[in-house]
């Protein structure tokens, strides 16, 4: 049941894949991952096949991690005796309270290292609420794609973010290989999904020069990076739709590339999407 359970989440990366190139993409890529899609359904056995197909009717998360013990996207905390059958993968296990097909966390896999916030401490708001300072490069040094996502996986771990750069550059560029997130004007999204434990976190790396960031040849020069938990993958759809439109404004984009420290760049970030992020 292990290469059932590989399958279906692939299939469900291919499908938040596709929605995200509905919301913001060109559509011109809407055809081929349909037929990527149809393609993995057909792999599936019968029994597998018709609970995914009756899940995704309701809506496009069907997989969920069990972290701690516990369905990653409901929070319900999961019987003894099912945790150790969700471990075992010998059957499709699923949550009693959402309903969501259960899988097993790779003990290597990424997580979310944020502490949580103090008692008393003010809340945050807009960008702030996903990245902060330290998260900011105004100079990336590398010329390829996975050089920068690389810069901004170390950024994160060195601040406590989350753990394990080289499998979150590992999984950022197999999620890249299903469909470049680069963007017009000089953007691009690269992100992991899965990353649990916290709340969805964002880096920010500007590149002077520009990186040929994918085969097409396309350039870019501001590269967002973000860890996503599975929770929060639709609301991630918005986010990225609340970048795009602040960016899309040549003004926002010069200031972004103007900054000559992290302290101005965050500065930036957080002005120049004031409007867009709340």
């Amino acid at each position: 049941m292990k290469s059932q359970l590989n399958t279906l989440n692939q299939l469900q990366e291919l499908v938040l894949t596709r929605d995200e190139h509905h919301r913001i993409g060109d559509g011109s890529h809407m055809d081929s991952l349909d037929q990527s899609i149809d393609a993995l359904v057909e792999k599936l056995e019968p029994q597998p096949k018709a609970l995914y197909q009756r899940l995704y009717k309701k809506d496009h998360i069907v997989m969920s991690p069990m972290v701690n013990g516990c369905c990653a996207v409901c929070g319900m905390r999961l019987p003894i005796s099912q945790i150790q059958q969700v471990r075992l993968a010998k059957t499709i296990q699923t949550c009693s309270s959402c309903g969501r097909m259960l899988f097993n966390e790779d003990d290597d896999a990424p997580r979310s290292t944020v502490e949580p916030p103090a008692r008393g401490e003010p809340r945050k708001t807009g960008i702030s609420r996903f990245s902060a300072e330290e998260l900011m490069i105004c100079d990336l040094k590398s010329s390829t794609a996975e050089g920068a996502i690389r810069e901004l996986a170390e950024a994160m771990v060195a601040n406590r973010f989350v753990s394990n750069a080289d499998a979150l550059v590992t999984a950022a560029m197999e999620r890249e290989s299903i469909l470049s997130t680069a963007m017009s004007d000089g953007l691009a999204f690269p992100h992991v999904r899965g990353v649990e434990g916290g709340g969805l976190t964002i880096a920010l790396g500007v590149s002077k020069a520009g990186i040929v960031y994918d085969d097409s040849g396309t350039k870019v020069h501001f590269i967002f990076f973000s860890v996503i938990p599975v929770a929060v993958s639709a609301f991630y759809l918005r986010l990225m739709s609340g970048l795009t439109d602040a960016f899309a404004k040549k003004a926002n984009r010069d200031m972004l590339a103007a900054a000559k420290t992290p302290t101005e760049l965050w500065k930036a970030l957080t002005k120049t999407t004031r409007t867009t992020i709340q």
